[in-house]
């Protein structure tokens, strides 16, 4: 089980740069300028494509912390609110996940009128995301 909680370590740390720099290419697709089209079209080719790496680090993620889950037996009786908890995370992620392939469509089709500034604080929901996850695993608080 140790190998299995290392590879999920990992595509969770994977998954999760993907997640902070993807926003990044948005506050930067934001602050665009109309008579840029060459440096738009570059900047969405990155986003499409670290999307698209981003997605697939999470599948492994997500298999390995099930597997790990089922293989541990955790969640089951008293003390285990920890696990609860850490799971509507995970759900907060996916949810976050699929927010930013929702706000390259809009950029893709010219429809995205968020700030930068409003990208920049959208880009920090992630590492609130990371914290908690890692002190409920940790910590293991209820």
């Amino acid at each position: 089980m140790l190998w299995v909680k290392s590879l999920h370590i990992v595509f969770v740390a994977s998954w999760f740069a993907g997640l902070f720099y993807l926003p990044r290419i948005f506050v930067n697709l934001a602050m665009v300028a109309p008579e840029s089209p060459a440096e738009r079209e570059r900047l969405l080719l990155m986003a499409r494509k670290l999307m698209r790496f981003t997605t697939m680090l999470a599948v492994p993620a997500l298999v390995f912390g099930l597997w790990l889950w089922l293989g541990y037996g955790i969640g089951q009786g008293p003390g285990n609110g920890w696990l609860h908890a850490k799971l509507a995370v995970v759900v907060l992620v996916l949810g976050y996940h699929h927010s930013c392939g929702v706000l390259l469509k809009q950029f893709q089709r010219g429809e995205c009128r968020r700030s930068h500034v409003w990208f920049r604080w959208f880009n920090e929901v992630p590492v609130l995301l990371l914290l908690a996850a890692v002190i409920l695993v940790v910590v293991k608080p209820f």
